[in-house]
């Protein structure tokens, strides 16, 4: 196996120097390191690279997140198809925007309470346990509830969103392949997602619900796409008519009924 250290950066690095004190200047000004797909196990020092912005790492072997105290400046950590089965070590990393795990072995979304400017997730496809699903830890919802606008829960076998809902400023939902099934459930988070954009659902139970769509368009007043497929606005005008005019008949059946019994009783 291989560990990430500064040989291996000089090994990967397209700046060829000869000496050694140049390529130090050079691994202080790098801001974007790509060691993707190098059969890496571990990450060692990279104290070096102070001003470093964006680390690919994806494709890997990595098993736990560490030594990444001196990362204080990254905004983008890509990690994903590795062994990593624990969220950790993240507090340095203050100005991290974009995290990328799809594809490890994570069960318990952790670890996330101190990245405070953190905008999207994305832990798709998690190796998780036979029969088990994605777990949120409240802590770190909480940290992230506005800030965190992406969130990428696809194939993680999620069949409830309600702990979700204190993410206010969710703008873009992708949870395709899971296991939900009750729209009162998902109506109930809309109403709190104020800000929603985009959410898709494909592959879920809860797609093949009767009017599953025109329900979805008439509790989210802010959707503009749904599975992939844009809101007219013209068919969210027809369908919020069709359910006021609904909504009448309803109130309008339930006074007559009303009246006549007030009429039976005298």
């Amino acid at each position: 196996m291989v560990r990430l250290t500064m040989d291996l950066i000089a090994k990967n690095a397209s700046h060829k120097n000869r000496s050694e004190e140049d390529f130090g200047q050079y691994l202080q000004k790098i801001t974007h390191l790509n060691l993707s797909d190098k059969n890496i196990d571990s990450i060692g020092d990279l104290s070096f690279c102070k001003n470093l912005r964006v680390l690919y790492l994806y494709d890997n072997q990595i098993n736990q997140m560490q030594n990444l105290d001196f990362a204080s400046n990254i905004t983008h950590l890509y990690l994903q198809n590795n062994r990593i089965s624990s969220i950790e070590n993240l507090s340095s990393l203050k100005r991290l925007e974009k995290l990328y795990l799809g594809g490890n072995y994570i069960t318990v979304v952790e670890g996330l309470d101190k990245v405070g400017e953190l905008r999207e997730l994305h832990i798709e496809s998690q190796h998780l346990p036979l029969g088990e699903k994605l777990l949120f830890d409240p802590v770190s919802l909480n940290s992230l509830a506005k800030s965190l606008s992406v969130l990428n829960i696809s194939s993680n076998n999620i069949d409830e969103l309600e702990e979700l809902a204190v993410l206010e400023n969710l703008s873009y939902l992708k949870a395709v392949d899971n296991r939900l099934k009750h729209m009162k459930d998902l109506e109930g988070v809309l109403k709190k997602w104020t800000k929603l954009r985009r959410i898709d659902l494909t592959g879920n139970p809860i797609c093949q619900k009767p009017k599953y769509r025109d329900r979805i368009i008439v509790e989210s007043q802010t959707l503009e796409s749904l599975d992939g497929k844009e809101i007219q606005e013209m068919e969210r005008r027809f369908l919020m008519n069709w359910k006021a005019s609904r909504d009448a008949r309803k109130k309008s059946n339930e006074r007559m009924t009303d009246e006549h019994a007030a009429c039976v009783q005298f």
